[in-house]
């Protein structure tokens, strides 16, 4: 994919910031880009975007913050269009840092929930009970 076309093959200079983020597939739906762009979660070439209608053209580079990961990419083709996953990710290229924090991030998170181990089945009545007992005794 080279340029910047949309849907129906026209060439296009700008896209919306939320339509762009949705067509990337870094956000499910056009209104959590808009929430996320509004939180100030989203970065334009360094600047906090407050806009979703803030206009992106290729070249740009946005920075954003989705749960606990942090994504710093550079905006290559404009899209309008929502595709698929193979197709989403060639609109933009993460750069080689941000993979690497990503990653270190996704393990430090991974270590420490290592000690935790979930039930392998949900409490029958008694443990609920005692488990509403123990609750009560915190309440005093």
């Amino acid at each position: 994919m080279s340029g910047t076309v949309d849907a129906g093959g026209l060439a296009i200079g700008s896209v919306r910031l939320d339509v762009w983020l949705w067509a990337a597939r870094m956000f499910k739906t056009r209104s959590l880009a808009k929430q996320a762009i509004e939180a100030g979660r989203v970065e334009v070439n360094g600047d906090a975007c407050g806009k979703p209608a803030k206009a992106l053209r290729a070249g740009d580079r946005l920075a954003v913050r989705r749960e606990h990961e942090r994504y710093e990419i550079e905006v290559l083709v404009l899209s309008e269009q929502r595709g698929p996953a193979s197709v989403a990710q060639a609109l933009y290229r993460e750069s080689d840092a941000s993979r690497q924090a990503r990653e270190v991030e996704r393990e430090r998170r991974r270590i420490e929930r290592a000690g935790f181990q979930a039930p392998a089945s949900k409490p029958d009545k008694r443990a609920r009970r005692l488990i509403r007992a123990l609750g009560d005794i915190d309440a005093l």
